[in-house]
């Protein structure tokens, strides 16, 4: 017995010291869309919801365009701000443990690793400071504004600039590569298996797949052939890539669409038009520009056999990922605000605040898109909660920041 005690006693504590690691791991979110880009989160999450804290980052009535998702580490959140500060706020208080004075608005979605966080500032540079304690590490000055996700993959820390070019950086922030971007502005793009989905092409109308091994093109995808003005993030399953488009046509214009992303071939695309509660043209073109500053607009999740895409009108669509059929629609009395996370089969995203109606948290369900919970926020959400571990978490345009957990 006394030897079954001394052997228990490690054992235990190894056992312990796992399930911490497992859940420190579970509570990160440490790039754009999650890992993978999916959109999912390894959490499982059960409304109802309640304040841990908020905080305002900066007074006056104005409401701000953007807001974009933040990035978690262990017990650290880091986010930038339209004030042009980088913030690093514990996720148990909300308290500062350093802010960063970058020189302009930040648009840009950070990426952390072990020591630093990566991340973008309209004053053109790309700053790379110790995730401890705020100091500059390192600069990149371009030629542009940066208005785009970053993110590390394998030895390049990647971004874009607006008109500018596509940077590959050494950890270091010394320029390995570039190609060029002759257009594009507020840029996303999704890296698996070396190709960058989608790179900028040669002329302003063309983006596609980017080997960065190889330093090429697998094919082309034109504006012109899909008619919009807005292409969303990408997400990927198995051989087929995942996008959704926007336009102005007299109304919002929709669209979805699946290619197999080696050959370039469509697989499947569906259009749909604007549904909205009244025919105000002036507000669906304004609601259509504000979107177009917040870097996940329109981008889909992948759960199971299901694409799911939120923002764009007033509904939330769920379309078959092999055949594009639309398995379910939900439309709500008030514009989507944001992108979708999706947690333990739950989906959750924000409402527009408008005349009739406050805006909102909403949780559905991702298997029918039926309402399971909803909550009043302090402004309409502007990118697609973060959830780690049992938090979600997000911005809205009153420059509110929240972080809500579970109620047990």
């Amino acid at each position: 017995m006394k030897n079954f005690a001394r052997f228990c006693a490690p054992l235990l504590v190894l056992i312990c010291f796992l399930s911490l690691v497992g859940c420190s791991r579970n509570s990160d979110w440490v790039q754009f869309r999650g890992e993978g880009g999916r959109g999912v989160s390894s959490s499982r999450i059960t409304p109802p919801l309640g304040l841990r804290w908020k905080i305002n980052l900066q007074s006056g009535d104005e409401k701000i365009r953007s807001l974009n998702p933040p990035v978690v580490i262990g017990d650290t959140i880091y986010f930038g701000s339209d004030d042009g500060n980088f913030y690093a706020l514990d996720v148990e208080s909300g308290y500062m443990r350093w802010v960063f004075k970058s020189g302009a608005e930040i648009n840009s979605i950070p990426y952390a690793d072990k020591d630093q966080v990566y991340f973008g500032s309209k004053d053109g540079k790309l700053y790379a400071l110790s995730r401890e304690t705020g100091q500059e590490i390192w600069t990149f000055q371009t030629r542009s504004q940066l208005n785009s996700q970053v993110q590390r993959y394998g030895d390049y820390i990647i971004f874009v600039g607006d008109a500018d070019a596509i940077y590959f950086l050494s950890p270091k922030g010394e320029e390995q590569f570039r190609v060029d971007n002759p257009g594009w502005y507020n840029y996303t793009f999704l890296m698996a298996d070396d190709i960058m989905y989608m790179g900028t092409g040669p002329r302003t109308h063309l983006v596609g797949p980017y080997d960065i091994k190889k330093r090429e093109f697998l094919w082309f995808l034109s504006s012109d052939e899909l008619d919009a003005v807005w292409y969303s993030f990408s997400a990927i399953r198995g051989d087929l890539l995942f996008f959704g488009t926007a336009g102005i046509q007299g109304g919002m214009y929709l669209g979805y669409h699946a290619y197999n992303r080696h050959t370039g071939n469509v697989v499947w695309r569906q259009y749909q038009n604007g549904i909205f509660d009244y025919s105000n043209l002036e507000f669906v073109y304004d609601y259509f520009m504000r979107n177009l500053d917040i870097l996940d607009f329109m981008a889909p999740t992948v759960w199971r056999d299901l694409v799911i895409f939120t923002g764009g009108d007033h509904a939330a669509r769920a379309f078959d990922a092999k055949t594009g059929n639309l398995r379910w629609q939900r439309v709500f009395d008030a514009p989507v605000s944001s992108a979708p996370t999706i947690a333990g089969g739950r989906v959750f995203f924000g409402l527009l605040e408008n005349d009739q109606n406050p805006s909102r948290l909403v949780c559905i369900s991702a298997g029918d898109g039926k309402l399971l919970w909803q909550m009043e926020t302090e402004g309409s959400i502007l990118s697609a909660p973060v959830i780690a571990g049992k938090r979600v978490i997000f911005g809205t345009d009153k420059s509110v920041f929240y972080v809500l957990e579970q109620v047990f």
